[in-house]
């Protein structure tokens, strides 16, 4: 199916504005499960008109204003507007239609924190939270939710279909919550987060590498939490994570958009800035006192690229150790992945090509990129060249990401030109 250059535009607008806009709509209609699907028919009226129309000058509002109105006319005409304007009533200060009509007006506030507490609910499955938080904030297809938990899509669609028949049926309340509940609710919380900034830091598929604004949101939605959980290390230490990895946006891609790995990136034109705040909230959450949490040692991890002057000055034996860390409280195939990677940088390749071709066997890396990826750099250190072209081809054919792709690609030409 080939789209056009408006469709694309329209598609990235949805990609921006699909969370909000969902916000807003489920604090006017307390139903997240409705809500999106009036957010949908604002999309379905946009790519009707747009076309022939052209993209109006906020097209934020636009589809706010649609959105509105379709939400407007659904209550006015449902047998459930007499319950929903109770529900307003009791909940807010909004009284009469009047009001209501301007409930989606002025500014959004906590609404998507809100959003994220309400899709974080216990009633539903710590796999389901994760899974529909990520479709409503992170505006993320099924596809793309799939490839990041390495499941099949139909497993995720299924999660998500029924996670909003739940939080319906159950009539979970549009806020955040305070006290135990809010500590019960915020390891699934920081995991959410944690996931829309990678889906923006390395964007599953499409055709660019990184996706900023979903950074920039989650990072955002890390700074309030901050606020609200303070004394709480782990949410410092996704917020330091965070903070240090987006320092490095300017120097990820080429003018062309080429990905630029970490160790061949300009660190000069690194955002100094976001490292000492990265730095300053990581030192705030080991200064609380208790042992840390994955995040935080992820943190700790990203803190020794961000000191290192240059690529060769990094401490690989500490990133190491720090991983053998991770390792123990937070095990998985990706955590010894990249702990092979430091194991080769501080010892040589070949130990970290043992650690790597134990993950091979691994069921859920079988259809994970960066697996050959990794063994493919690995290969071409020892000068294995025609295996790591096997295996940089291989990572290619995994890869939903067109950039991905393309940098796979050229990495198996050369191991064929430097033969």
């Amino acid at each position: 199916m080939t789209f056009s250059a408006t469709e694309r535009t329209i598609d990235a607008i949805w990609r921006i504005e699909s969370a909000n806009l969902i916000a807003r709509l489920a604090r006017m209609v307390r139903d997240i499960g409705l809500a999106e699907d009036i957010a949908q028919d604002a999309l379905v009226i946009a790519l009707e008109r747009w076309p022939e129309t052209g993209i109006p000058d906020n097209p934020g509002a636009w589809l706010m204003t649609t959105a509105k109105r379709r939400a407007i006319d659904l209550m006015r005409r449902s047998k459930l507007s007499d319950q929903k304007y109770k529900e307003l009533g009791h909940s807010s200060d909004l009284y009469t239609e009047h009001d209501l009509e301007n409930a989606m007006d002025g500014e959004i506030g906590d609404d998507l924190l809100r959003l994220i507490f309400t899709t974080c609910h216990p009633v539903l499955s710590r796999e389901a939270r994760v899974a529909l938080t990520l479709r409503l904030l992170g505006g993320l297809t099924t596809e793309e939710i799939a490839h990041a938990f390495l499941v099949a899509e139909s497993t995720i669609a299924q999660r998500i279909v029924r996670a909003k028949r739940t939080l319906s049926s159950a009539r979970v309340l549009f806020e955040v919550p305070v006290g135990e509940e809010l500590k019960e609710r915020l390891s699934t919380v920081l995991e959410v987060i944690y996931l829309m900034f990678n889906e923006g830091y390395t964007a599953t598929s499409g055709g660019n590498w990184i996706r900023p604004l979903l950074c920039r949101e989650a990072l955002r939605l890390g700074r309030i939490l901050a606020e609200i959980a303070s004394t709480e290390p782990e949410v410092h230490g996704l917020v330091a994570l965070m903070e240090i990895q987006s320092s490095r946006f300017k120097t990820r891609v080429s003018p062309m958009g080429e990905p630029i790995l970490l160790m061949d990136q300009n660190r000069a034109l690194w955002d100094h800035l976001l490292i000492r705040r990265g730095l300053a909230a990581l030192e705030f959450a080991q200064k609380l006192g208790r042992p840390l949490g994955p995040y935080a040692l992820q943190a700790a991890i990203s803190a020794c690229h961000a000191r290192a002057r240059t690529a060769s000055e990094t401490d690989w034996t500490r990133i190491a150790a720090l991983y053998e860390a991770l390792a123990q409280i937070a095990p998985s195939p990706v955590v010894e992945l990249n702990r092979a990677v430091a194991i080769a940088m501080v010892f040589g390749p070949a130990f970290g090509l043992q650690i790597v071709d134990e993950l091979t066997s691994e069921p859920s890396l079988k259809e994970y990129h960066l697996l050959p990826s990794v063994r493919g750099d690995l290969l071409v250190k020892l000068g294995h060249m025609d295996e790591a072209k096997e295996e940089f081809e291989r990572a290619a054919s995994l890869t939903h990401n067109a950039r991905e792709r393309e940098l796979l690609l050229k990495r198996a030409a050369e191991c064929v030109s430097s033969e």
